[in-house]
Formats: structure tokens, sequence, C-alpha cells
């Protein structure tokens, strides 16, 4: 049976208090309906229909590479009329599941299960019982079988005592959709369109009613301000790293660990204090991540020790690597086998190879440093003329001195030997010395400039 999954994200978000339209707030670095999106397309739908309003243009925008539908709800006059929105792009055969944008987190494994309870009779919904109800519409159940849905406000000091709530994700039938949603009135208090009248009318039908709960509160717990963006935040980096930590990743404090993508990982890893995951990151055995450190879309390879507060963005690193503390190793650094890279040491679009070092306060961008090279604190490849970048090489066994500017494009041969403070602007010849320097002049009884008084 053909699935389409229908996204409400057109609500304004007033109490974020932000000019950013609340769907697009992030969650783990993702927008809020980033996430759902992302799970929606793993069941393989015949379409995604999303219906968008306040700041519409930046939602759209956000997701011009998805495959989307897009519907206007101009007028915010509830969750039904947000549906029957869609009416002239919902196919008449199959399901649909109706999910909200600022509701993140449900699972892949949730929607699959509310899809199968609901197959049979052409409509489910997923609730949930909670301690305090309050400000949720309740579940009106008769022997046991759904027969409505009262809003809170709507209801009657009984009803409100009821704890099973409607959490507003529904699995219906395309065709019953086309059929009650014309029907839905706005005769009530908040004088809104809502889309719990369709369980009246699918009772009303004769239908019963499917309901599943999900195995985790948080996969339908929706944001409206800052406040239970944080708390959803913390809910879901917890719950990422409990079942990391049960993978056999070492995570030192695990309320002190974020991953905003995705992390592979080998034996015996180590992740200390506030490191921060971001992208597609692997890491190899016995890998040692120090605090504070920076990692996206970055593959370290065994026994690499990193120690703390490193960035890494895009790069490549090879085994038993000794990095930081303090290290950048921007796009494109490609580090070989047992480099070492330390403090304030920061790498660009350069390839490292093996056993070489830069051990302090160095520069390496558009570079290419041959094996066992040892490169001097405070050097830098001078790569950038003002307009184009140029290439620094730097072969093997070459040993470059402190506080050296390497002017591109230079090669520096095997062996060769450039000694401290040089400013070197021609090629280096193997196994050669090249210093650069300028006279040194002194000046006696020399009276520095004195500031204005």
């Amino acid at each position: 049976m053909s699935i389409t999954v229908i996204i409400l994200a057109a609500g304004k978000g007033t109490r974020m208090k932000s000019a950013l339209p609340k769907v697009l707030q992030p969650l783990a670095n993702t927008p809020l309906l980033g996430h759902v999106i992302h799970t929606a397309k793993q069941l393989h739908p015949k379409r995604i229909i999303t219906i968008y309003g306040h700041g519409g243009e930046l939602v759209k925008q956000a997701f011009a590479d998805e495959q989307i539908d897009w519907v206007e709800q101009a007028e915010q006059l509830g969750t039904g009329h947000a549906v029957q929105m869609t009416l002239p792009v919902l196919p008449t055969d199959g399901l649909s599941l109706i999910l909200y944008g600022d509701v993140p987190l449900v699972s892949l494994q949730t929607l699959q299960r509310l899809l199968e309870a609901s197959k049979d009779s052409g409509i489910g919904m997923i609730t949930l019982n909670v301690e305090d109800p309050t400000g949720y519409g309740r579940i009106i159940r008769q022997d046991g079988k759904i027969q409505s849905i009262i809003e809170h406000k709507d209801a009657n000091a009984e009803q409100r005592q009821i704890h099973e709530i409607n959490t507003g994700i529904y699995c219906v039938s395309n065709a019953k959709l086309h059929q009650w949603l014309p029907k839905l009135s706005n005769h009530n208090v908040q004088g809104e369109y809502y889309l719990t009248d369709i369980i009246a009318m699918a009772v009303a039908d004769g239908l019963e009613i499917a309901s599943i709960e999900p195995e985790f509160r948080f996969e339908v717990e929706g944001v409206n301000d800052r406040l239970q963006l944080a708390r959803l935040e913390c809910e879901w980096q917890n719950y990422q790293a409990e079942q990391l930590m049960r993978q056999g990743l070492h995570i030192v404090d695990p309320h002190r660990f974020d991953l905003r993508g995705s992390l592979k990982f080998g034996c015996d890893v180590r992740i200390d204090i506030n490191v921060i995951i971001e992208g597609d990151c692997e890491l190899g055995d016995n890998v040692q991540i120090g605090a504070g450190c920076v990692l996206k879309n970055t593959k370290i390879a065994s026994g690499t020790v990193v120690q703390p507060y490193s960035v890494f963005d895009s790069a490549i690193v090879g085994q038993n690597n000794q990095i930081g503390p303090f290290s950048r190793l921007r796009p494109n650094a490609v580090l070989a086998d047992e480099v070492h890279i330390g403090n304030f040491v920061e790498v660009k679009n350069s390839r490292i190879g093996f056993a070489s070092k830069a051990n302090h306060f160095t520069y390496l961008g558009d570079a290419e440093v041959g094996c066992e090279s040892n490169i001097g604190a405070g050097t830098i490849t001078c790569n950038y003329d003002g307009a184009n970048k140029h290439k620094t090489t730097i072969g093997d066994h070459a040993f470059i001195g402190s506080n050296s500017a390497l002017v591109a494009p230079v090669h520096i041969g095997n062996g060769a030997t450039v000694g401290a403070g040089s400013v070197i602007t021609r090629d280096v010849e193997a196994q050669s010395l090249a210093v650069e320097r300028s006279k040194q002049v002194a000046r006696a009884n020399y009276q520095r400039p004195q500031k204005l008084k």
C-alpha cells in the first residue's frame, strides 16, 4: 500500500521570539523540520506534502533540495484546516501519516508500528499516558475502544481526569480524508477546525481506531519555546549517548556529550567531556578524544590521541597520531600515520607525511609535507597572494627552523634545512641549508617612541 506523509509546518512560533520560523530552529544542529523529513524519507513514501505558512519562503529555501510538495496555509484556522489544504494534491488511495514539523523525534520504528496497526481499519493514532495531562486533548474510550478526542478547553471536569492524551500523530486512509475533511466544523471554544474531529467521524462510520504508544516520550514532544527546545535537546543527547555506550563507546560523562550527526567507532574508544560530534564521523580502535574537542565530518584511524580543545573539520587522520591541544584541522587536511600536530597548529588543504611533526604555533595551508620532516615553531606557508592560492612542497627528512615563512609556490627538497627566521622565496635544493635574513643592525642609545601625554 502506498504511503503519503503530511507534515504540518505552518505555525508562527511566536513564543520562540525569533525571526527564524519555528520549524527551522535547530535541534542537534538540524532544523526541527529536517528531523521529520529525514525520518519520513526512510519510509519511502509516494510523496511528502509539507504545509507551510509563516516564513514559508525561508522554510522552502532550507529544503530546496528535497522532493517535497509544498502547500500553503495562508490563514491559521487549526490543524483540520491545515490538512484540508492538502486535498487538491492528496492521493485518493493509500494511507497518510500526519506528522508535525515541531515534533521532530518520532522514530522510524514507531511510525512503522503505527502503519502496521492502521492498515486494516484505515485509521490509527499515537496516544500517550502522562501524569499531568493539562493542556492536552483527552482520549475518550468506551469498553476500551477510542470514541473521540476532547480538547482540554472543551473538556468537562470528569474528562480532565483522563491521563491518556492525543499526540496529534495519525495514520489515515486517504479516501477517508477526502470524505471527512470537508465536513469539519469550527463550532468549538477556539473557533478552529480540529483534525481530532475525524476520530468521531470514524466511529460514526463503524471503524475501530487503532492506537499505539511510542517507546520513548520524547518522540512525541513538541517544541513551542526555547525552554522546551533546550529540554528536548538534553533528552535527545542523553538518549544518543546511552545508545552509543550500550554499543561499547566509553563516554566519560554522557550529560556532557553532543552528537549532531552520526558516529561510527571501533573498540575501546574514549571520549572525554564536552566533545561535540557533527556530521558523519568515524573513530578507529583505541582512539582518545580529549575534553572540549569538536569533530565534524572527520575520520580518525586507530591509536590516535587527540588532546583537549582541538577542532577538526572534514579531515582524515591516520594511525597513532598525536594531536593537540588546541590544534585545528580544516577541510582536506590529510595526516598519515605517526604524525604529531601540536598546540596552536593549523592545517588546511594539506597532506602531512609519515612521522612528520609540527608541534607549535604553525600554519600549513595548501602544502605537501613528506615523511619524517620537522616543522619548527612559528612556521607558516604563505599560500595566498591576495588573489590566488599557491602550493608549498616540503620533502622527506626536511628541517624547517622556527619562525620561517615559506612563500609559495616553493619547493623544499629532501633532507634540506631552513634556518630559523628565514623568509624563503626560492626553491631549496635537497640536502642543502637555506638562510634568508636581513643583516642585523645595532643602534646605540636608541630612544623608543613615547606616548603623547
